[in-house]
């Protein structure tokens, strides 16, 4: 198993701890973005940086994950083509996507966009809640006792 990270929107607190797991458990952790991204050095944690453009680094990943292989990601899209892959998807906030949830989240996404389109105010996502950390760090952990 390998991680790979869609790390142009991914939190700070996210890449901390897919980082510390990724040396406690050796394994390797790619962060994806059409931006530089700052890692810590390790043999275990890889930068890509991809060209600016609409979901070209989406496309990098897809491109590149393999089926068992985790991707961490809030981009539903995205976690639908790894999911068809067979590779694992995981939001920041600690849900898992699955081929059963991810229809559903894909409908949800794209009536969310229909009403931004038409003027209405969806507001964003809410701050990540201690919760939510804990949550991401457990089934991060889960996910990658079960790789062992």
């Amino acid at each position: 198993m390998q991680i790979w990270v869609d790390a142009d929107a991914c939190p700070v607190v996210v890449r901390e701890i897919v980082c510390r797991a990724a040396e406690r458990t050796s394994t390797t952790a790619t962060f994806v973005a059409n931006q530089p991204v700052r890692l810590p050095r390790s043999p275990w944690l890889k930068s890509v940086q991809v060209s600016q453009g609409f979901d070209v680094a989406d496309d990098a990943i897809v491109a590149r994950c393999e089926p068992g292989d985790l991707v961490i990601t809030a981009d539903i899209p995205l976690a639908s083509e790894v999911i068809a892959k067979g590779a694992l998807a995981l939001n920041p906030r600690g849900e898992l996507y699955t081929k059963e949830s991810i229809g559903q989240r894909l409908n949800m996404r794209d009536f969310m966009d229909t009403l931004r389109a038409s003027g209405i105010d969806t507001g964003g996502a809410p701050k990540m809640s201690q919760s939510e950390r804990r949550d991401f760090a457990n089934n991060l952990d889960r996910l990658l006792a079960k790789k062992a």
